[in-house]
């Protein structure tokens, strides 16, 4: 036998702990994972950048995975290392703010990129997506956790099925929706995405890999959701789904009362649990603060420039106005209650009469619209630029203040970017899950989704518009509007322990559990990592 075989690393080891001889893990991993790892420019500067356009930090190395034993190899080096390093998860690189990026590790591109794409078609190791059946006859899939939610979408719709919960945008990754929540306008029925999910496979920050559920190994099962990618990459989803309709009628009616609009969106949330026909099965709105923002952003498309709304006409309260959004779903069989269904629910509201605004067209189309939206904008230049968008999540005793405050006093005539807000069910949440809320029955999601722009007008450049998120959060600490950042972003623990509030002692024992040496998801910010050397980079 030969000794030396086993006798180098031993040495090589000994020198790195006694004398500090200094091998970069990152050098180990390359001859280890072969054509895994990349140090390519292109896939380091795709690594390092996200959707938010505010922060880039270059990761050490990035890897393309085909299977999740390739995870699991990373993850245990990672944590063996005596060196270490830190390892992200990156879906379609959405995050705003730098959190998936990494400065002292490897990212892992869960969605591909044409490398990881090849390498995947040649192996075929990923969890291929497949339908089956439970009890009762519910139907779920099982995917990648780096799939997006349109290609999801698309495999679904061949068996007639399709998710329950999405969100507004599909070019997202099924492991990133999940870390955070997942939401959109039909929250307020099925409840957010991580409300629709059976069971997960996860590579905790020591290298393993465990399946978990509401019944197995529920601890992990409840703090991945949600968790912000801090306790486990998710490799495998089981998503819950339902009979996909072939239509949607989708409505959009204009209010000049903030309290009436309101009123009419919580008595439609407050029918979740009617028959179909007697309810929508999406509930949005928007907040207008100027006239061409009804017919100039990418989620209001819907208007036709030749025939716009003037918010002069309209009688507004501090010159804002207030869009209801809302849909119906329907196949053939239903086609021909469908608008008898519309007008019965819409008699029950108070909008404005001559601002009824309908369409008709295929379920894909109306899932898919954003994407749509965004082609347009990157034909003109419009899509890669900032984007400082902030999310809360406001409690509905304190709207209207919200309402008085922000949408008629902070954010002025001018916007640059859509202004969401909807109400959505507290009870459709699983208090189990990591993501926090506000503590009513009722919360709104308020979403500032504005892109900093080279246009010359002070009011898009990027210092501005994050100037006035700060004013905004600033107003809501000030006044005790106990809001909860969605998609949080915050820089010490301290700001940390505040968003979680009495969360945060179950949110630190689980991270104790499946990741003690704090490598998962640094750009987050929660944590310092535990390897001394990676300490003043944090």
């Amino acid at each position: 036998m030969n000794t030396n075989k086993f006798l180098l690393p031993f040495v090589i080891y000994h020198l790195i702990s006694t004398v500090g001889l200094t091998i970069h893990p990152i050098d180990n991993l390359r001859k280890g994972f072969n054509d895994q790892i990349s140090t390519d420019d292109s896939d380091i500067e795709t690594a390092s950048l996200d959707f938010g356009g505010m922060i880039k930090t270059k990761p050490l190395a990035v890897s393309h995975p085909t299977s999740a034993d390739d995870i699991v190899s990373l993850v245990k080096a990672a944590y063996n290392s005596p060196q270490g390093f830190m390892v992200s998860a990156r879906g379609h690189g959405h995050s705003i703010n730098g959190q998936a990026q990494i400065a002292n590790g490897v990212v892992i591109e869960m969605s591909g990129g044409s490398k990881g794409n090849k390498l995947r078609k040649e192996k075929q190791n990923l969890v291929l997506p497949q339908i089956s059946s439970m009890h009762g006859n519910s139907s779920y899939v099982d995917v990648w956790g780096g799939e997006l939610w349109i290609d999801v979408l698309d495999w679904t719709l061949q068996y007639g099925l399709a998710p329950k919960s999405w969100t507004d945008y599909l070019y997202l990754s099924v492991g990133g929706t999940l870390s955070n929540a997942g939401i959109s306008g039909q929250a307020f029925n099925y409840g957010p995405q991580i409300s629709n999910v059976h069971e997960l496979d996860v590579v905790t920050g020591k290298g393993e890999l465990i399946t978990c559920s509401k019944e197995k190994n529920s601890e992990l099962f409840h703090g991945v959701l949600g968790g912000l990618g801090q306790f486990g990459i998710i490799t495998r989803a089981r998503i819950a789904l339902e009979q996909a309709p072939n239509k949607v009628k989708w409505i959009r009616v204009l209010y000049n009362n903030f309290s009436t609009f309101t009123k009419d969106q919580e008595y439609l949330i407050s029918l979740h649990g009617k028959p179909i026909s007697e309810r929508f099965d999406y509930v949005e709105g928007f907040v207008i603060v100027d006239e061409l923002g009804l017919v100039n952003n990418w989620r209001s498309s819907f208007f036709s420039p030749k025939n716009p709304v003037k918010i002069s006409s309209l009688n507004t309260t501090g010159g804002v106005l207030y869009c209801l959004e809302i849909t119906k779903n329907y196949d053939d069989s239903t086609a021909n209650t469908i608008d008898q269904e519309v007008e019965a629910l819409l008699k029950k509201l108070d909008f404005i009469p001559s601002s009824v605004f309908t369409t008709d067209l295929p379920y894909v189309d109306f899932l898919d619209r954003v994407h749509k939206a965004e082609l347009k904008l990157r034909s003109k230049g419009l899509w890669d630029v900032p984007h400082p968008w902030l999310n809360l999540f406001v409690p509905k005793s304190r709207i209207a203040d919200f309402d008085n405050v922000v949408f008629k006093g902070i954010l002025g005539n001018k916007t640059s970017g859509p202004i969401l807000i909807y109400p959505i069910n507290k009870n459709k949440w699983d208090s189990q899950n990591s993501v926090v809320t506000p503590d009513e029955d009722v919360f709104y999601l308020v979403a500032l989704l504005r892109s900093a722009l080279d246009s010359g007008e002070e009011t898009q450049t990027l210092q501005y518009l994050r100037n006035q998120n700060r004013q905004i959060l600033k107003f809501c600490d000030e006044s005790g509007i106990n809001v909860k950042q969605y998609l949080p972003n915050y820089n010490s623990q301290k700001e940390w322990k505040g968003h979680f509030g009495d969360k945060w002692e179950l949110f630190l024992k689980r991270k104790m559990q499946f990741d003690p040496k704090h490598i998962l998801a640094t750009g987050q910010h929660i944590f310092e990592p535990s390897f001394k050397s990676f300490r003043s980079s944090w």
